[in-house]
């Protein structure tokens, strides 16, 4: 049995306990549409034994795949996603499934239209989006591990949020095969787990090409380096006094440890998240046409005639959050807006590309916040739609240039965790586990309150 087997797979040993402790998490936080006990016995492989989430839009055969949609509430996934397949095959198991904004489109799980899902160190408090459900479900101990998916950030955001790691792997390192697609050419299977070095191992098991992926590649590893150098962002500002705070710590701490710092300069980040909503909402407008109720999904009652069963299916389908990205990725995509906006985007995310090409020429890798604040409350009006979108500048940058960028937990303020991120260049993720490793030891993901740890208890893990 493997180390990680033998921390983590004991969570199945006791099933009736292990059900309960879930169940009790899940009356506060709500992180699972779906919760289930194993019927059989675990394959043999360096993650045997150990149970794990998948976030609500990726398939998994013969459990629902809602995408946190009332559209899709009812559809049962008649296969599953590679990424599941190849974690199976590796001896994890499925529990259960994690609730998201709907169809990947949100920072803080408020949009789903399932179900509510609230941070396990605040329940007043988001646990961030749109993984939120995988987040909160590995910070309250109900999984080691969870998977999530991250176009913008939203592996990276909620895991910063509930204090554990995130990450968001190179583009095409991990198959997207059973993922339901929003924005095809930047979103990415990712990881959210405890420790960094269940982290890498997921990513492992997972990654390489899949034949039912054309955008999947081989995996050549970055040539390993010491980390010497960090790139570090210049005349940072607009953080809240918590996250500023485990900031400038944190740099001073890295320092102290012998680091390098390089303060950079990436000009092209304030045009960074219009960019992205950009191209975002254009493909988005584009895979979500499909979702019309004639084919499958939510279908009204009674309609007059197809244009009526399709007007009536996604207005009563979709929430306000998806009709607003489908329709402003329809006006940029029309006749004679492209090369005034999708085409413009495209030319910022290659300049963004090419800064973070002279900062890795430069650094091993890059550090920046991840969001400008900590999980904020529910309903809290300074964190309106708009301002979440702005809030997302510093993890889009890794999503528009395809390259890998690991969520940390770097330390607390206020009673709530403080996530920081790390970005290297592609095919570079072992750099990012082996700077976080490092991090780790020092300053490992804290516990909530009422952890219930590997086995249902309130136990530290060593």
């Amino acid at each position: 049995m493997s180390k990680l087997s033998s921390t983590w797979g004991s969570a199945l040993s006791d099933p009736q306990a292990y059900k309960q402790a879930v169940e009790a998490w899940e009356k506060k936080i709500g992180a699972l549409i779906e919760f289930r006990l194993p019927g059989a016995a675990a394959v043999k492989g360096p993650l045997s034994g150990i149970p794990f989430a998948v976030k609500n839009n990726i398939a998994v055969k013969g459990w629902r795949l809602s995408c946190g949609s009332k559209m899709l509430s009812q559809i049962i996934a008649p296969y599953s996603a590679s990424a599941v397949e190849k974690l199976q095959a590796a001896g994890a198991i499925v529990v259960g499934t994690a609730n998201l904004d709907e169809f990947g489109m949100g920072s803080s799980c408020e949009n789903s239209g399932i179900q509510a899902t609230h941070n396990p160190w605040d329940q007043k408090r988001v646990p961030g989006g749109s993984s939120g459900g995988s987040a909160a479900a590995v910070a309250a101990g109900e999984v080691p591990f969870a998977l999530g998916t991250d176009t913008g950030g939203s592996v990276r955001q909620p895991a910063a949020f509930c204090g554990v790691y995130g990450l968001k792997p190179s583009y095409g390192a991990v198959s997207r095969y059973g993922l339901t697609a929003y924005a095809s050419s930047l979103e990415t299977i990712g990881v959210v787990a405890k420790t960094v070095e269940l982290t890498q191992a997921v990513f492992e098991a997972m990654r390489g090409r899949d034949e039912n992926d054309q955008t999947s590649l081989d995996y050549k590893e970055l040539s390993a380096r010491e980390i010497k150098t960090i790139a570090v962002l210049k005349g940072l500002s607009g953080l809240t006094a918590g996250v500023q705070s485990v900031y400038d710590t944190t740099l001073e701490k890295l320092k102290a440890d012998g680091y390098r710092l390089l303060e950079v300069e990436l000009p092209a980040l304030e045009y960074a998240a219009p960019a992205y909503y950009t191209i975002a909402t254009a493909e988005a407008s584009a895979n979500l046409a499909r979702f019309n109720g004639i084919r499958y999904g939510l279908r009204p009652y009674y309609a007059e005639n197809p244009d009526d069963l399709v007007y009536e299916s996604r207005t009563e389908g979709f929430g306000d959050e998806v009709k607003l990205r489908i329709m402003l990725g329809t006006f940029v995509l029309r006749s004679g807006f492209q090369e005034q906006f999708y085409m413009r985007a495209q030319r910022i995310r290659s300049a963004i590309k090419q800064e973070l090409d002279a900062v890795f020429a430069q650094a091993d890798i890059l550090l920046t916040p991840v969001f400008p604040s900590q999980a904020f409350l529910h309903g809290d009006l300074s964190m309106d739609a708009f301002a979440q979108r702005a809030a997302d500048k510093f993890t889009v940058t890794a999503n528009l240039a395809g390259i890998p960028a690991l969520s940390f937990p770097a330390g607390m303020a206020d009673g709530l965790p403080v996530g920081l991120q790390v970005s290297a260049p592609a095919f570079g993720e072992a750099r990012l586990f082996d700077f976080c490793r490092r991090f780790e030891a020092s300053f490992p993901s804290p516990n909530c309150p009422g952890y219930m740890g590997p086995c249902g208890d309130s136990r530290r893990l060593s």
